[in-house]
């Protein structure tokens, strides 16, 4: 998958789960916010957008798509 449709079909609802050393992440949503949750301690950051989650969201001070080459969805 490539990280434009990651973000295509997060913001059309999909929530995904991926891999980053050795650390299960996940993207999810309600219908209010926005969530990038580490599943290992469930720490979380919370957006108002899906944009602003792919934007200001962050895992070792890094976007997703800073990290896009390491992750494993």
């Amino acid at each position: 998958m490539e990280y434009n449709e990651l973000v295509e079909r997060f913001e059309m609802g999909e929530e995904f789960q991926f891999s980053y050393k050795n650390d299960s992440y996940w993207i999810s949503q309600n219908e209010e916010e926005y969530f990038l949750t580490r599943e290992r301690d469930s720490f979380s950051q919370s957006f108002e957008t899906a944009r602003e989650l792919f934007i200001l969201g962050k895992i070792d001070d890094k976007t997703i798509l800073e990290l896009w080459d390491s992750i494993e969805i």
